[in-house]
């Protein structure tokens, strides 16, 4: 989604990392929901490893209700959050935070995305991502998982 094309009615979320803007999380993550008719978007937060502290901790009293954290954050993230799902708590990072009443909720979909698949073992990770980026935005804009979708995604990505 463009600048211009976003309207009072476009749903926001953010994407905190070093290249945020330019990052493959905002560039899937956007293109699922154009895909599904979405009127949402990711904006990007680029920050440095010396803007993390501030950033995270000052979350809980912004507008930001949801964030999607890149892998170079993820670790660090996890300490900000007030709430970790198991999965967090066992791989020790986060995919994505939520905000409820001023307390960050971290979230690992680790597990979650291989279940979308009857046989993991042949999963890679950009496969595994992708459906991280369908999971979130099923969850957070109710666009519909579809595995079938993520070659194609991944095919238009690199054309």
């Amino acid at each position: 989604m463009m600048p211009h094309e976003i309207k009072p009615d476009t749903q926001l979320c953010t994407i905190l990392g070093y290249n945020a803007q330019t990052c493959y999380t905002r560039r899937y993550f956007n293109a699922i929901l154009k895909e599904n008719g979405i009127n949402a978007t990711a904006i990007a937060l680029n920050i440095k490893d010396e803007h993390l502290d501030v950033t995270l901790s000052s979350v809980g009293n912004s507008k930001v209700e949801r964030m999607i954290v890149e892998a170079e954050f993820q670790k660090e993230a996890m300490h900000y959050c007030h709430l970790l799902n198991e999965t967090a708590q066992q791989k020790q990072r986060i995919d994505f935070i939520e905000v409820h009443e001023e307390k960050l909720h971290g979230y690992c979909l680790d597990d979650e995305a291989k279940a979308l698949f009857c046989e993991s073992s042949f999963l890679d990770a950009q496969i595994l991502f992708v459906a991280k980026m369908m999971l979130i935005a099923h969850r957070w804009y109710g666009a519909k998982i579809d595995t079938n979708m993520i070659p194609l995604l991944i095919q238009k990505m690199k054309g």
